[in-house]
């Protein structure tokens, strides 16, 4: 039985059409994890065809168990992106063996390459400009490769507060498109309010930085979820939106949508096509189930699960 049944859905109504959001949401792609994923019945009842999801690697995962979520996506015909977490990589060799499960066994052309939310590193890399250096990745042939963005800094990163650190990173991974065929992107992280990545956005264009963004947002959740998640990953300015909304009380009880940042952003990006956020890329922090629900609600057509 599918998980969503769009005709017999009586609790909802979906909002009027915005062509502008529906643009802006167009193949987007989210985030799943293998003991998440493992609750789904059939990811193909929604999610669009095609669609591309990222399997996130926290520390202490087997890889096997990646491996194995991985070869389950691909089966089901969407394109997967694990992520390749630097520091909990031990050395090349175990790199190497990474790449080869991956395409062995779930036909892997993609991948995410981040630091990693982990203090010490657990072998030879620091970071994941490292993973590029290794030339492991060329060599297997990836098609693509995407970097973590930051679009209000990472303390990890940066310990004074600044965009130091984090820019040049991002400057560096510009310059390697011209010393590789795979195709790059930034996957950013989440944030809620839309004016400081645009600003962020704008800012990498003025710097020269080509590469195109995908923009990270947080799906629908409970708002106490989401100020957890919130301050755990270092959402700076824009937690001011959640905080102003749990002061609320008419809203403090009702989930959180993305609705706002989202029509925002796709607003700004109908009024500046040249603008360099090309894809959204959720985290579905209140489920996949219900960040599916909200996509095929605003997303139009080229949204709707490939079962519907």
């Amino acid at each position: 039985m599918a998980l969503l049944n769009f005709k017999k859905r009586q609790t909802r109504i979906a909002p009027p059409s915005n062509p502008e959001v529906e643009h802006f949401l167009q193949d987007y792609s989210i985030e799943v994890m293998p003991r998440t994923a493992e609750k789904v019945e059939n990811f193909r009842d929604l999610l669009p065809e095609g669609t591309r999801v990222y399997v996130a690697h926290i520390e202490g995962t087997p890889i096997e168990d990646m491996v194995a979520t991985a070869k389950r996506l691909n089966a089901d015909g969407f394109p997967v992106m694990p992520h390749f977490p630097a520091r909990i990589i031990k050395d090349k060799a175990t790199l190497g063996d990474w790449i080869a499960r991956y395409q062995g066994e779930a036909d892997v052309k993609q991948a995410l390459l981040l630091a990693g939310g982990v203090a010490k590193p657990h072998g030879d890399f620091d970071s994941s400009m490292q993973l590029m250096e290794s030339g492991l990745f060329d060599a297997a042939g990836f098609e693509r490769l995407h970097f973590a963005g930051h679009p209000e800094g990472n303390r990890d990163i940066d310990a004074d507060g600044s965009m130091t650190n984090v820019t040049a990173a991002v400057k560096w991974k510009n310059q390697f498109q011209s010393r590789t065929d795979t195709k790059m992107a930034l996957a950013t992280q989440f944030a809620f309010d839309a004016k400081p990545i645009i600003t962020w956005a704008d800012g990498l264009a003025a710097e020269g930085i080509t590469l195109p963004i995908h923009i990270g947002v947080a799906g629908p959740a409970k708002l106490q979820t989401l100020i957890k998640f919130a301050i755990a990953c270092g959402v700076g300015p824009s937690l001011k939106v959640l905080q102003k909304r749990a002061m609320d009380v008419t809203k403090l009880l009702l989930p959180y949508e993305p609705t706002e940042v989202v029509a925002e952003l796709a607003a700004h990006k109908a009024a500046n096509p040249d603008f360099n956020i090309s894809n959204v890329h959720f985290f579905p922090l209140g489920g996949i189930k219900t960040n599916a629900t909200w996509a095929f609600e605003n997303g139009g057509p080229a949204a709707t699960p490939a079962n519907a």
